[in-house]
């Protein structure tokens, strides 16, 4: 294994970002526009939809999410024409006209209800009818028409039926004739096909019974209202399923104070969340909400920010920390300068990504979009050949048998259940991970993230905290610890070196004081030499110890024991007497060794990288029980560490804090940014984990494992449906058994397919990570 003694720093949010625009960054200047999409009915649906907006001037991409029925255009085109590109494919669109994340929410949630009310008032009302027939049909046994008397009755409810199917079904044949008429077909196409032939079938035989044989002379009524009510009924029950798939992302928006209390001209105002400006004075009492991001001026207080790292501690503020909007004020009274404001807070970033994420399609997604685009066509060839093959080989009556055929083909296989498949546990997995503090960019990111075989961890500030600490005053003389901690510290309290900071940073944490520095005078490779107090104070190597005669005794062994244990030891004498050792180390973080076993745990092989020596390394890597590591890795090299593992057949995660990493996240087949506060590195990776602990690490590949395993549940169920449910509908049984699948029968299971698709998806609401 080589080495390196590169560290790499605090993360700094946009170091990054340039280097990591292999999956997701597009041009600066591009707009984002949202659209809601009318009469989208399948997954085929999908992919029309997308194509046609792909393919007007100025777009660079466009993503349906069909859970949610809306489609993110990224580019320079006008609405017009976007609209005019969807309504040309088939289908209604309309731009989302909403101000703010709270009132599209809003909007969409008013639009739901509307039509999920719609969509009962369809259902209540074929049922009514369907009901009642069925009923008639399965204690009777009689639907035919032979007599004067039996046609004028079918007639009647042949006119009822032809009611429901305008006022409960007219969306399915408008939808069917748009795609008619843009060549192509969908659920609607599907639908309309089945009910329209058996009711057409049905009115031949009412009208013109001389013209079928005795023995066909049977009508479908109840089968075309009930298909018709049980396929309103399911995508009612589907649209409120779909709306709990939204929970994570109304509880970030939900998090969004309305108001702010801004102190203008002395006076204190509650304003709009909207009018707060930059460098506004903000103040917030106990229990409220951070209105916008911003920089304690006054006061001390305890922010809770769990909502954003996912941290249960709250987190103490004082003057010239940070703050993020959303959060809560726990106990004290502050004023802050708004520093961002709307949608350049850390909180609408948030929100902005996790949409991003939910409307973005794993590749395996797009692998079902594939398949039903051409999964329509194929059925109705299958339905119109199921028909000549029953007019042609089936008993009488053959026309009967074939219409019945053909109609159950036609709508057990609605392709609705695979278009949700997807979308569906995206939406949930990437709103699970937001609530955890895991960011995931994009379902690709969701995807690979699962299949991570190996993990690559960088020392300084992933592993390790990233700020130097004193670990050890090892006393030897006369003084103790506190006076050799404030004369140490004054010694270095004009060092900006990270070690000599981290002694004046101990000594205040302890409130000792340091005093004045006279002849100062750095000793290049040795140490400092200065006076202090009139006392003349040495501190550095062993080397500056030997060469000032200062007698170290058995301390050098001392010093040797601390190293070995990852720290830096350095000496300290006054008045040329050997006083302490004052050991540094940057500290593993608390909660880092039990989620390097977590991964461990779970078969992934860890790997450490850091640019420091390899003798701290070694003893970094054996405390967080890593055994392999890489040591001296300068910054351009990490991402070849990344590739020699990718040679080795391995599917890389590289975990870094995005200055010296960003090489190395854009190569990985995932990257992750650990980021902390309101300074994530939002652009620098694929997952942004927005605590510090690699516990979110383990966190997002649980979850990403979660749901692409609930995403294979969900194509399975929906691909063994569609797969299984055509041949039973043409029927293959029928030789062997004397069974022919019910039209209705077919309703229900197609329209019931797409509950239990999102059933489904909504357990992964309920997942934990389990910690080892």
């Amino acid at each position: 294994m080589s080495s390196v003694n590169t560290e790499s720093g605090i993360s700094d949010c946009h170091e990054g970002a340039d280097s990591s625009t292999r999956h997701h960054n597009h041009a600066a200047s591009a707009a984002q526009q949202e659209l809601i999409i009318e009469g989208a009915g399948c997954a085929s649906c999908v992919g029309k939809i997308e194509a046609s907006l792909v393919a007007v001037s100025g777009v660079e991409s466009a993503e349906m999410n069909f859970a949610q029925r809306t489609v993110s255009v990224t580019g320079n085109a006008a609405t017009s024409d976007l609209l005019k590109a969807v309504e040309k494919a088939g289908y209604n669109a309309k731009i989302a006209t909403a101000d703010n994340d709270d009132d599209a929410l809003a909007e969409k949630e008013k639009a739901d209800q509307a039509y999920y009310k719609r969509l009962m008032k369809e259902t209540w009302i074929a049922l009514l009818l369907g009901g009642p027939l069925m009923a008639y049909a399965l204690i009777t046994g009689e639907m035919n028409v032979n007599t004067t008397g039996e046609q004028v009755v079918w007639g009647v409810v042949g006119l009822l039926t032809l009611g429901v199917l305008i006022v409960s079904g007219k969306h399915f044949y408008v939808g069917a004739w748009k795609s008619f008429l843009n060549h192509s077909a969908n659920m609607d196409t599907l639908i309309a096909l089945g009910t329209g032939t058996a009711w057409l079938y049905s009115m031949v035989v009412v009208f013109f019974p001389s013209s079928v044989p005795p023995e066909a002379r049977h009508v479908y009524f109840e089968a075309t209202a009930m298909i018709i009510g049980l396929i309103d009924l399911g995508l009612a029950l589907e649209l409120k399923a779909r709306g709990r798939t939204s929970e994570a992302i109304k509880r970030l928006i939900g998090l969004q104070p309305k108001t702010a209390r801004v102190v203008r001209d002395d006076k204190e105002l509650d304003i709009a969340i909207d009018q707060v400006l930059l460098n506004d004075v903000v103040r917030v009492r106990p229990g409220e909400k951070i209105p916008v991001d911003g920089e304690v001026i006054e006061g001390y207080t305890a922010i809770d920010e769990s909502m954003l790292t996912g941290e249960p501690m709250p987190v103490e503020k004082t003057v010239g920390d940070t703050l993020a909007a959303g959060t809560i004020n726990k106990t004290g009274s502050i004023l802050f300068k708004a520093t961002r404001v709307g949608k350049d807070t850390a909180l609408a970033q948030i929100i902005n990504m996790v949409k991003r994420a939910q409307n973005s399609k794993p590749p395996i997604g797009r692998l079902a979009d594939v398949i039903s685009a051409y999964f329509v066509p194929i059925v109705m060839i299958i339905a119109v050949s199921s028909a000549l093959i029953w007019l042609n080989f089936g008993p009488d009556p053959v026309v009967a048998y074939a219409i019945v055929s053909a109609t159950t083909v036609l709508i057990i296989a609605c392709p609705c259940a695979l278009g949700l498949a997807t979308p569906m546990s995206v939406m949930v997995g990437v709103g699970k991970a937001a609530e955890a503090g895991v960011l995931i960019r994009n379902g690709a990111a969701l995807q690979t993230a699962s299949k991570i075989s190996a993990m690559i961890l960088d020392k300084t500030g992933t592993i390790t905290l990233g700020a130097p600490k004193v670990t050890d005053v090892v006393i030897a003389g006369e003084y103790d610890e506190k006076t050799v901690l404030q004369l140490a510290a004054t010694l270095e309290s004009g060092s900006e070196h990270p070690l000599a900071m981290a002694i004046v940073e101990s000594a205040q944490e302890r409130g000792i004081e340091t005093g004045k520095v006279s002849n100062f005078n750095a000793i290049a490779g040795h140490g400092v030499q200065a006076e202090v107090d009139g006392k003349t104070l040495l501190f550095g190597n062993e080397k500056l110890m030997r060469e000032r005669g200062i007698d170290l005794g058995d301390f050098v062994q001392k010093a040797q024991a601390l190293a070995a244990d990852a720290k830096t030891p350095m000496y300290f004498a006054i008045d040329n007497s050997f006083a302490a050792i004052i050991a540094v180390a940057d500290p593993i973080k608390e909660d880092s060794i039990a989620a390097i076993k977590r991964l461990q745990h779970s078969g992934i092989r860890v790997v450490m990288l850091t640019g420091d020596n390899r003798d701290t390394a070694k003893a970094v890597a054996n405390k967080a029980g890593i055994t392999e590591f890489f040591a001296e890795v300068l910054p351009e090299e990490k991402s070849k560490k990344v590739q020699e593992l990718q040679m080795q057949g391995e599917i890389v995660g590289m975990t870094g804090d995005g200055i010296n990493d960003a090489p190395a996240l854009a190569i990985a087949n995932v990257g992750f940014a650990i980021g902390t506060g309101t300074d994530v590195a939002i652009e620098s990776a694929d997952i942004t984990l927005m605590r510090g602990s690699l516990h979110g690490l383990a966190d997002a590949i649980a979850v990403s494992k979660a749901t692409l395993r609930n995403i294979k549940q969900n194509l399975f169920g929906a691909f063994i449906y569609n797969v299984a449910g055509v041949p039973f509908a043409a029927g293959v049984l029928y030789p062997f058994f004397g069974l022919l699948l019910n039209p209705v029968i077919a309703g229900a299971a197609m329209a019931f397919s797409s509950l239990t698709v999102v059933t489904n998806a909504n357990r992964l609401r309920f997942f934990k990570a389990k910690e080892h």
